[in-house]
């Protein structure tokens, strides 16, 4: 890996940044703790309080950093399959059709399994739909790959306009909650986590193909690279990371979009050193933005989506300024 020291660092930094992330989220609410109250809480020692920091604010974190680094692995390996450092985990529709199975369970009024469940079933249709609609009688392209999720993602996204159309008012509000990202439902931190850790796993032994990937189609067929092959399992994790991600908490929208180019601006494009470093940058973001949803008027929320999209807003306009001309 060019200049080994200086990826180290930046990784140390990150888990630095990760930690710290998660230390704020423990400590900070309606009731606050000191780190003693905190660590002793996390090492079983019981102390006032400690029911707050275990039961509620720990796995919400767990699931906010485990789904912040999914949104941005997604990003990270949707931007070298597409070759455009602006796309996002959403740009195929998998986000609409996690929406249109998470909505259809709550206008029907079904418990929140059920509702998670549903929306994976719709985020793993749309990319079934989109990758066979796509793929045709022969091999996708970059440009029909992305217009297939355009209409599909179209189409989903009329099917939740209709359904926040038709449902009763005593459900709307968590609907649209959902539509905008929302912590506070999840059921279980695990799910996401294990999938974030596998997705990375299964990701990292292809980072020195994916660099040649990015330099272009033709020349990492020349080095010997399967591209095709590969391409297929860049669209298959990427679509099942963001599936997990937007089932766990909604559409949370730029978080895999501005993290992946912030790293890429700060460290290249080395993606043995940005898949990593990507997962620990969305996670704390993520987590830093729910621990601000959930302190900034309480004991009113906020969702979360609705923060990470303030911020990546201008931090994405000052992107789009710096790309040349």
């Amino acid at each position: 890996m060019p200049n080994r020291r200086r990826a180290i660092l930046i990784l140390v930094l990150l888990v630095l940044l990760a930690l710290a992330s998660l230390w704020t989220a423990l400590a900070t609410g309606s009731i606050r703790f000191g780190t003693a109250e905190v660590l002793a809480a996390l090492i079983g020692n019981d102390p006032p309080g400690a029911d707050v920091i275990l039961q509620l604010r720990l796995p919400r974190a767990l699931a906010g950093f485990a789904c912040g680094g999914l949104l941005a692995l997604a990003g990270a390996l949707m931007q070298v399959l597409l070759r455009n450092p602006l796309a996002d985990p959403y740009i195929l529709g998998i986000s609409s059709g996690a929406g249109s199975g998470a909505l259809f369970a709550m206008l029907l009024g079904l418990p929140a399994f059920a509702i998670d469940g549903l929306a994976f079933a719709g985020a793993l249709g749309t990319m079934l739909l989109v990758f066979g609609l796509a793929h045709g009688d022969g091999s996708w392209t970059q440009t029909r790959l992305l217009l297939t999720g355009v209409i599909v993602a179209a189409g989903g996204g009329a099917l939740v306009t209709l359904m926040l159309a038709i449902a009763p008012e005593d459900r709307l509000r968590g609907m649209l909650f959902w539509l905008m990202g929302d912590l506070a439902q999840t059921v279980s931190p695990w799910p996401p986590l294990a999938i974030l850790a596998a997705t990375l796993i299964l990701t990292m032994p292809f980072a020195r193909q994916l660099n040649l990937l990015a330099r272009g189609l033709l020349q990492a067929q020349a080095l010997g690279v399967a591209v095709n092959r590969l391409r297929h399992t860049v669209y298959l994790l990427a679509a099942l990371a963001t599936a997990a991600a937007v089932t766990s908490a909604g559409a949370i929208g730029f978080v895999g979009l501005v993290v992946p180019h912030l790293l890429r601006l700060a460290s290249g494009n080395d993606h043995r050193l940005l898949l990593p470093a990507a997962a620990l940058a969305g996670g704390s973001l993520l987590l830093l933005a729910d621990t601000l949803a959930r302190t900034l008027i309480a004991p009113q929320q906020l969702p979360v989506g609705v923060l990470t999209a303030l911020i990546g807003v201008p931090v994405f306009l000052v992107l789009l300024s710096r790309q040349p001309k």
